[in-house]
């Protein structure tokens, strides 16, 4: 049975696009579900006014595409909602919210427990928590939790600014970090596939793999992103971010339990042993592009709001190593990119080849060397593992040839499985850490990025060099083949 979890939600930006695409939807599964029922308000504010009726009405708008489990649902749903017109700048604007959250807190016996979740542009995180405590929205009988959307700052001096900031109103464990790659269900399964198995956790170290690959492909462009993207591009919207949790999960050490303070602490320990590389060193292990015209569609140049001389980088590839006694001379390849040859994301571990391969024949013209046994796991679209072992062909002689063992989730374990959304809402309201972003961790993730953008920042890239449709730019595949090594996923094979 589901547990109720009481509490009156603030939303920054509650007009914006991300609340009517995802955080309305989140919520009203959440309510289905039972974990949101009589004892819970959500006051929105924008700059926009709006009396409640309208903002129920785009509340509605936003779920109507999600079958009621009961009949009136939905609207009973919207009637927790109500909106207040406000400019986060004003300090006397948050007197009329205190006022007005005293009120739901009442109305629906809330418990004085508060979430205030920030939609909106970064540089107001800190002047909407600075007032929070200034003018007395905290409560003292309930919790108290900020839930904040990325960017996280635009480097670490940047990051470091903000979380004070954040830290003179909120602790740490006050503060909900969104990452909502964290929110997918088999990002999650990184941790119950490796310490829930002794057979993978026993060769999970640098004895037995040879490298790990982890790849973030996107089929679009910018699209309606451009302004905000050119400003930021792939290292920082999707490198420092969502790769480097990912790959904080498969490199941690297994934790004293599953709880997630535990969790973060060997999180931050395996960033810690991340190789911050030289400016030389980072020029040799980073590899960034920017996809031209192709498929009836603008180069990135060519977008709208884009510079036309932009030197933003829409796909980055990297080698990474970690310099502990688990991963010792493990690379760590990751890559993500627009404009590739489809949508997906997916971790490759590939392990080395026995030492003696005795089903080889010298005497054999044809290359029969055993494959590598790679361990796969689907994020998405489809969801799953796949096993890739060596087995003998069926027929005469004795020739060898790769097999897949895999599992993938059914339509019915889909929709039964939370969106990220859904999911972080609830650990949110919960007071679960595990599956958002600590400081620490977006601290040591910034100072190894920062690395490589100051470089980028000063050298002049041959942009653009490589094509939509493509797995980005040939120096993608020179990164790996340098060691000996290609791409577990490559086009036509």
């Amino acid at each position: 049975m589901a547990t109720e979890n009481k509490a009156v939600i603030t939303l920054f930006g509650a007009t914006g696009d991300l609340a009517k695409r995802k955080l309305y939807t989140a919520l009203f599964k959440l309510y289905q579900k039972g974990y949101l029922a009589d004892h819970f308000a959500l006051l929105g504010t924008s700059r926009r006014p709006l009396s409640d009726e309208e903002f129920q009405k785009i509340v509605l708008d936003s779920i109507s595409n999600i079958p009621e489990t009961e009949n009136g649902q939905a609207e009973a749903f919207s009637k927790h909602f109500f909106y207040k017109s406000h400019d986060v700048t004003k300090p006397e604007h948050y007197e009329i919210l205190k006022q007005r959250l005293a009120e739901l807190d009442e109305q629906f016996g809330t418990e004085g427990n508060r979430l205030f979740y920030m939609s909106m542009a970064p540089q107001f995180f800190g002047t909407i928590a600075l007032n929070l405590k200034k003018q007395g929205l905290l409560t003292d009988n309930g919790f108290n939790r900020l839930v904040i959307e990325k960017p996280f700052g635009r480097d670490f001096e940047s990051a470091k600014k903000l979380n004070d900031e954040l830290s003179q109103t909120f602790s740490e464990n006050q503060i909900f970090r969104i990452d909502h790659y964290l929110g997918k269900e088999m990002v999650q399964n990184i941790q119950a596939l490796r310490f829930g198995n002794t057979m993978i956790e026993s060769l999970w170290n640098n004895r037995y793999i040879d490298n790990i690959q982890v790849t973030l492909s996107e089929k679009l462009g910018v699209e309606e992103r451009a302004g905000y993207y050119d400003q930021s591009g792939a290292l920082r919207d999707m490198v420092q971010n969502h790769i480097m949790q990912i790959v904080a999960q498969l490199a941690m050490e297994q934790p004293v339990a599953f709880t997630d303070a535990d969790v973060r602490v060997e999180k931050i320990k395996a960033l810690r042993s991340l190789r911050l590389y030289t400016p030389s060193e980072a020029a040799g292990n980073f590899v960034r592009g920017q996809y031209d015209a192709g498929d009836g569609t603008n180069a990135y140049r060519h977008e709208d709001g884009v510079d036309p001389e932009s030197g933003t980088e829409t796909f980055v590839a990297a080698k990474l190593m970690f310099d502990n006694y688990r991963w010792s001379g493990v690379p760590f390849y990751v890559r993500t990119g627009k404009k590739l040859a489809d949508k997906f994301t997916r971790i490759d571990v590939v392990f080395k080849k026995p030492l003696i391969d005795i089903f080889a024949n010298p005497r054999s013209e044809s290359d029969q060397s055993l494959n590598s046994n790679v361990l796969t796991i689907f994020v998405e679209p489809k969801s799953g593992f796949a096993i890739q072992l060596n087995a003998k062909r069926a027929g005469q002689g004795f020739t060898t040839e790769p097999v897949d063992l895999s599992y993938l989730q059914s339509d019915s374990d889909k929709k039964e499985s939370p969106e990220p959304y859904e999911r972080l809402f609830h650990d949110a309201l919960e007071g679960n850490h595990t599956n958002f972003a600590s400081w620490a961790e977006i601290a040591y993730a910034w100072k190894f990025v920062d690395v490589i953008r100051k470089l980028w920042d000063i050298e002049k890239p041959q942009f653009p060099n490589y094509t939509p449709g493509s797995m980005g730019p040939a120096a993608s595949d020179e990164l790996l083949a340098r060691d000996g090594r290609k791409w577990v996923y490559r086009l036509n094979h």
